[in-house]
């Protein structure tokens, strides 16, 4: 049917990542098996940008040169372009569209289900940097390194399955990835390993499916609309530069968030955005985007080089100012980080000792609505105020094999993060927030009412 040319994968999963991050989405797969309602209203606000965001990427991916030429020849094939009316035409297009909803959407599922057994060792820094070397070598792909592609037997039977007609177009929905393997291939193992660290079945299935619908939707614009699409050319390599780019911030983020002291740079403010905003415009002037490392000329591939290196510097500085807080709580016992139930202790002691209220904030490296109260509900001047009697305890949960950590879950009944609870003065709990980025307003009202 066609012979997909020379492309690599792109995974902008974690752009569906990172960008959730900078939105500010709740997205936090809250890791406890029995938070249901917690899970729901974590995510209240989070899964419609997720869809948006994974839609958008999937758009992107069917704009490379392994996916777009051929959408002219696949339409044709499943017979919308001869079809006997509009409505047809739309039948056979959704027809072939929910097809690739059907195939991509199980292996979120799937992720998902098998992801929650390595949730502890994805907490792991060091299997974080194997995660973050993997986008890499994805991006380097994308760059030109490397093709990611099925053999073209395989290719070329795959391409012959199905044919004209609703049962035809279904057909052909579900093979169509594995014959655009050089594109979806790279971007899928990312997109499943980031599904498989939350182990959220939800999030799994939203963000397959908005993906298999931003790949289609290409397909379904030609078949159901008649429409043209603009011709291939050099700009498809572009598209796949960008891709590559966003998958190295991906890695950035991730060893970021592993490493904190990568992001010690960073700073919050107007100011330092605009300086990491410039970095990656001159970036793209240096032809980060435009140039090609296959062109003959060396000064040219320098020049991308650089580019890259600028817009990812600039890219990483820009989320980092922008997810890092001036300020936060002073959090008791940070000395003894890493033993959980010794820093509950200690607080606990110090709090009967000087008769003051206590205040336990449950979070989690995974936890972006956690991630969203330490950026912007903490850092508040109400909050700060409020919070100057209390005994402020912070205790990471990333690690669900910890024996410390289910026995927090177990003292505490914590069903779902984040958690944030207020103990009065005699150590009995006052006020409980979970399952919701609380406001500034909110929560500081409820440590004033705290004896």
């Amino acid at each position: 049917m066609l012979r997909l040319g020379r492309s690599q994968g792109q995974t902008l999963f974690a752009a569906v990542l990172s960008l959730a991050a900078l939105l500010g989405q709740s997205n936090s797969a809250l890791a406890s098996e029995g938070g249901a309602s917690a899970f729901s209203d974590a995510l209240a606000r989070g899964p419609a940008w997720l869809a948006l965001a994974a839609f958008g990427f999937g758009l992107l991916v069917s704009l490379t040169p392994c996916v777009y030429p051929m959408v002219t020849i696949t339409v044709s094939v499943f017979g919308a372009q001869s079809a006997r009316s509009r409505w047809q035409a739309f039948a056979l297009s959704f027809a072939f569209m929910l097809g690739l909803v059907a195939m991509f959407t199980p292996l979120g599922i799937t992720a998902a289900l098998t992801g929650k057994t390595f949730g502890s060792e994805l907490s792991n820094p060091w299997v974080v940097v194997a995660l973050s070397a993997f986008f890499l070598a994805l991006a380097a792909s994308m760059f030109g390194a490397f093709d990611l592609d099925l053999p073209q037997g395989l290719k070329n039977r795959l391409a012959g399955a199905g044919g004209a007609g609703y049962l035809g177009a279904f057909v052909l929905g579900l093979v169509c990835g594995p014959i655009a393997a050089p594109c979806t291939g790279p971007f899928l193992w990312g997109l499943l390993a980031w599904i498989a660290k939350t182990g959220s079945v939800a999030l799994g299935s939203v963000a397959m499916a908005s993906f298999a619908v931003g790949l289609g939707t290409p397909f379904f614009l030609v078949g159901a609309l008649a429409m043209q699409l603009p011709k291939s050319g050099r700009w498809m390599v572009h598209v796949k530069s960008v891709m590559g780019m966003m998958l190295t911030l991906v890695a950035l983020y991730f060893l970021g968030n592993a490493f904190p002291t990568l992001r010690q740079w960073a700073r919050p403010g107007m100011g330092f955005a605009a300086i990491c905003v410039v970095v990656v415009l001159v970036g793209i002037g240096f032809g980060a985007v435009h140039k090609s490392f296959d062109e003959p000329d060396w000064s040219a591939r320098v020049s991308k080089a650089l580019g890259i290196l600028l817009v990812c510097a600039g890219g990483f500085g820009l989320v980092s100012g922008l997810t890092t807080p001036d300020r936060t709580l002073t959090w008791e016992s940070e000395s003894v980080e890493g033993n959980l139930m010794e820093r509950l202790k200690l607080a606990k002691s110090k709090a009967e000792t000087e008769g003051r209220p206590m205040f336990m904030d449950f979070t989690a490296s995974w936890c972006g609505a956690c991630k969203e109260i330490e950026n912007k509900t903490f850092p508040a001047e109400s909050v700060q105020r409020a919070a100057g009697r209390f005994i402020a305890l912070q205790m990471d949960m990333s690690d669900d094999a910890d024996p410390a950590v289910s026995q927090l879950s177990k003292q505490y009944e914590i069903r779902g993060l984040p958690t944030l609870i207020l103990f009065d003065a005699k150590g009995q709990e006052a006020r409980r927030f979970f399952g919701e980025v609380v406001t500034p307003e909110k929560l500081s009202e409820a440590m004033n009412a705290v004896n």
